[in-house]
C-alpha cells in the first residue's frame, strides 16, 4: 500500500506542476497556479453575467445607484493607475469595468472576472456612506484582480485529477468495494476541507486587496472597522469549519493588522502614484474588504 501511495503522489504532482502557469498576485504577492486562461474564463463569466442581468431589475433609485457607479469608476481608475505603473499593464486589457446597482434585499454584492460587479440594494443600509462602499467595491475588484475565479476553477480541475487517479489506482490493486467507498468518502471530506480553506484565505487576501485599493482610490480605509462591525451585526460570517469566509473575529484582527500598510496609500481623497509604480505614502491613519 506505501508503494501504492507513493505512485499515486509522485501522478499526481507530475499533473499539478506540470500543468498551468504561475502567476503572482498583486499587493499580496502570492503565488498561484493557473490551469485556464482569462481567455477561457472572462468567456464564460461573460455568459453567465449577460444571463444574469437579462433577469436582473435595475435600480430605480437614481442617486443611489449614481453614487454605485462613481465609488466603483474611482476605485477602477486607481487599480488601473496601479496595475500600469507596475508594470501589469497588460492585465488592464483583461478588465472592462461595469458597476450594477440591483433591486434586492439581499446583504450583499459580486464580482465576475474582468470587472463585472454587481450591488444588491440591501447592502446600502450597512454601508451607510460612500467610503463604506468602497471597502466593498475594494473587496469585490479585488477578487477580479487576483484571479479568484479562475483559481478556483483551477482548483476544481486539480481535485478531478486527483480524485480520478486514486480511483484509477484502488481498481488497479484488487481493493474491495466498501474499501474503495470509505477511502473515496475520506478523500471527498478531505477535498471540501481544502477547498473551504482556501476559499477563506481567498477572501481574506480580497479583504487585504480591497483595503488598499479604497486607499488608493482616496476613500478612508479606517472606515472598515465600522462596516464590518456592522456585518458581523448582520450574521455575516460564521467562520465555521466548511465556512468560505473568515469568521468576523478573525477578519477584525486582519483589518487592523494590514492597517499601517493601507494608511501608506490613503491621500485623503487624492490618490496618485509615484515614478517606481507606488502610491504615495501619507501620514495619515485608516483601513478595507468583503464578498458574495
Amino acid at each position: 500500500m506505501k508503494k501504492i501511495k507513493l505512485v499515486l503522489l509522485a501522478v499526481i504532482s507530475a499533473v499539478m506542476v506540470g500543468c498551468g502557469t504561475t502567476s503572482v498576485v498583486p499587493i499580496t504577492g502570492r503565488k498561484q497556479n493557473l490551469l485556464v486562461s482569462d481567455g477561457e474564463v472572462l468567456s464564460l463569466s461573460n455568459q453567465q453575467y449577460q444571463q444574469y442581468m437579462q433577469g436582473a431589475k435595475p435600480s430605480t433609485n437614481a442617486a443611489n445607484t449614481a453614487m454605485v457607479k462613481r465609488v466603483g469608476q474611482n476605485l477602477a481608475n486607481a487599480v488601473t493607475a496601479y496595475l500600469n505603473a507596475n508594470g501589469l499593464g497588460s492585465e488592464v486589457s483583461s478588465y472592462a469595468w461595469e458597476f450594477n446597482l440591483v433591486q434586492d434585499n439581499q446583504v450583499n454584492a459580486w464580482c465576475m472576472p474582468g470587472g463585472k460587479i454587481v450591488v444588491y440594494e440591501g447592502i446600502l443600509p450597512v454601508t451607510k456612506d460612500e467610503a463604506s462602499l468602497a471597502i466593498v467595491l475594494g473587496h469585490e475588484i479585488a477578487h477580479a484582480v487576483a484571479k479568484h475565479s479562475a483559481e478556483r476553477l483551477s482548483n476544481e480541475y486539480k481535485n478531478q485529477y486527483g480524485t480520478a487517479i486514486l480511483g484509477s489506482v484502488l481498481q488497479g490493486v484488487g481493493l474491495g468495494e466498501g474499501t474503495q467507498q470509505l477511502i473515496a468518502l475520506g478523500t471527498s471530506l478531505g477535498s471540501s476541507l481544502w477547498t473551504s480553506g482556501f476559499s477563506r484565505k481567498q477572501e481574506s487576501e480580497a479583504d487585504h486587496m480591497g483595503l488598499i485599493f479604497a486607499a488608493m482610490a482616496g476613500y478612508d480605509p479606517q472606515v472598515a472597522v465600522d462596516f464590518w462591525s456592522r456585518m458581523a451585526a448582520q450574521g455575516s460570517g460564521s467562520g465555521g469549519l466548511f465556512s468560505d469566509h473568515p469568521s468576523d473575529e478573525k477578519r477584525m484582527q486582519d483589518i487592523q493588522k494590514w492597517m499601517p500598510e493601507a494608511l501608506k496609500y490613503y491621500k485623503g481623497g487624492k490618490a496618485t502614484t509615484t515614478s517606481t509604480g507606488g502610491v504615495k505614502a501619507t501620514k495619515t491613519f485608516h483601513v478595507s474588504s468583503k464578498k458574495k
